[in-house]
């Protein structure tokens, strides 16, 4: 098969190159660092043709700085992917993965002991600063507790980089309509592993973390440090994209997908086992907060595993061993 893969030269979109190649597929690599773009029309008419399946890595991720970020994550992330859609569809390409991710959800899934599940809304920023991190029941204002979020939970993003993801979704789901072609969304949860850009603020947290440890600084850690997250492992991100590729999808429809390990740690849990591993300093919980951050979020797997015989394979204590001392890549 041909594949055509955006952001080829990125943290993910680098493995997902080496998966498909080691699978035995011919891939055409398109990234920003190499100088085609996936907004020039040009370049795609040149690099498409032939192409059976197209896997969109491209795109301007993490949290960004404020607003000012707005007509960038909207240019490449929006934008970007309009261009690349109408080019597929021009030369007749029925069949996309595209990288999305949990950030779509906004807040996690709560449960209130009276009213039942419960989608709590942004927190306040009086309450952050009083240190007052966990979401209440919108109903009665009760402590609510986690749980897992499945792929058909409302959708709420509460960033600039969130809404253009699901931007992307739903310009995915009108080109499948529109084209009768295939689209596969996986909501990659927190990726981390070998390649992980450096700290800028623009990065995961993961590598925030080892960017501190490698510049002999302990990892501040917001909040109180119990946030919950999925942190899946990039080569398991790979490994899932190939797998999207090999199943057999509906066509004119998109399908979501949590890419996620099934495990969930504290990012308090992460920041220390990396500590452990890169031999010190400790982390430093702070208690800062980032209004666009949410408190908990803990995937359900089990689509992934059903329809695309995904099951994340690296554990927690492995990656982390690993990604402790694993090169970093440009920021």
């Amino acid at each position: 098969m041909k594949v055509m893969v955006t952001g080829s030269s990125g943290f993910i979109g680098s493995h997902v190159v080496e998966a498909f190649e080691a699978a035995g597929h011919e891939v055409v690599r398109l990234d920003l660092k190499d100088g085609p773009d996936v907004r020039d029309e040009a370049v795609l008419d040149r690099a498409l043709p032939g192409v059976d399946l197209v896997v969109h890595q491209a795109a301007k991720v993490g949290l960004g700085v404020d607003v000012s970020d707005l007509p960038d994550y909207a240019a490449v992330n929006v934008y970007g992917t309009a261009v690349l859609l109408a080019a597929m569809a021009r030369h007749g390409i029925e069949r996309l993965v595209l990288a999305s991710s949990m950030v779509v959800y906004g807040e996690g899934a709560y449960d209130c002991p009276e009213h039942g599940r419960v989608r709590p809304g942004p927190r306040s920023a009086e309450d952050l600063r009083r240190g007052l991190f966990e979401p209440t029941c919108p109903e009665c204002r009760a402590t609510v507790g986690h749980a897992v979020i499945g792929e058909d939970a409302p959708l709420d993003p509460r960033n600039a980089y969130a809404t253009t993801k699901l931007a992307q979704e739903h310009l995915a789901a009108n080109w499948a309509r529109e084209t009768a072609g295939t689209a596969v969304a996986l909501r990659y949860h927190n990726v981390y592993g070998p390649r992980m850009p450096r700290d800028t603020p623009y990065a995961g947290v993961a590598a925030i973390f080892r960017s501190a440890l490698e510049a002999g600084r302990a990892p501040r850690v917001f909040e109180d440090g119990r946030q919950l997250r999925d942190f899946v492992h990039v080569r398991d991100v790979a490994r899932a994209n190939l797998a999207a590729a090999a199943a057999t999808q509906v066509p004119g429809g998109l399908t979501a997908y949590n890419i996620a390990s099934g495990t969930p740690h504290t990012v308090g849990e992460m920041a220390a086992a990396l500590a452990v591993e890169h031999g010190g300093p400790a982390p430093i919980v702070t208690g800062e907060y980032r209004l666009g951050d949410v408190r908990h979020i803990v995937a359900a797997p089990d689509r992934a595993r059903a329809e695309l015989g995904f099951r994340a394979e690296v554990t927690f204590a492995d990656g982390m061993k690993e990604f402790a001392t694993a090169p970093l890549g440009m920021s």
